[in-house]
């Protein structure tokens, strides 16, 4: 089987999430620290984590896109995803746009990773997929993954109430 590679950075390879991913996934999902700013409900067992990526893999079919598994091409390391996901559902009065989004392992942060994949990504969103804009939403106390999506172009536009959380929600629109 053909493994499918959307993008490519200096340290990165982003390709589609594979069931041999749950493993990665689960070091990750399962860490309560990387659950901090997202309701704090870490994964439990690896049987959700093989079930995410399921349903990942299901988008791609669905919606054409998905998240990627990021992995270190130093040594072949799932490191964790970032990439793309179209919310249909009602998000702060909007629905059908692309969310930029990323989530990796703790031993992986501080490294510029989600800074390298996230832009990977929007140029993916703007030049492979046409896209006029993509959104990004961050917990307002998140200040780590505030800072990589104005690194990658995404500026502040309002706040929000994103299940009793204010978030921020952020944009960057196709450069002319």
């Amino acid at each position: 089987m053909e493994i499918k590679i959307f993008a490519e950075t200096e340290r990165l390879i982003l390709r589609e999430l594979l069931p041999e991913d749950a493993e990665g996934m689960f070091e990750m999902d399962g860490d309560p620290e990387v659950h901090l700013f997202l309701g704090n409900k870490p994964v439990l067992s690896i049987e959700q984590s093989k079930a995410d990526i399921e349903f990942i893999r299901k988008q791609y079919l669905d919606n054409g896109i998905g998240r990627w598994a990021v992995i270190e091409k130093e040594n072949n390391h799932f490191i964790g995803w970032a990439g793309l996901k179209l919310m249909t559902e009602t998000c702060n009065n909007h629905s059908n746009y692309y969310d930029l989004g990323y989530r990796f392992s703790k031993r992986f942060w501080g490294e510029g990773y989600a800074t390298e994949a996230a832009i990977a990504t929007r140029d993916y969103g703007f030049k492979e997929l046409n896209l006029d804009e993509i959104i990004g939403i961050a917990d307002i106390n998140n200040l780590g993954s505030i800072h990589v999506l104005e690194k990658t172009g995404l500026k502040k536009v309002s706040i929000f109430d994103y299940h009793g959380v204010n978030h921020h929600w952020m944009r960057v629109e196709k450069p002319v």
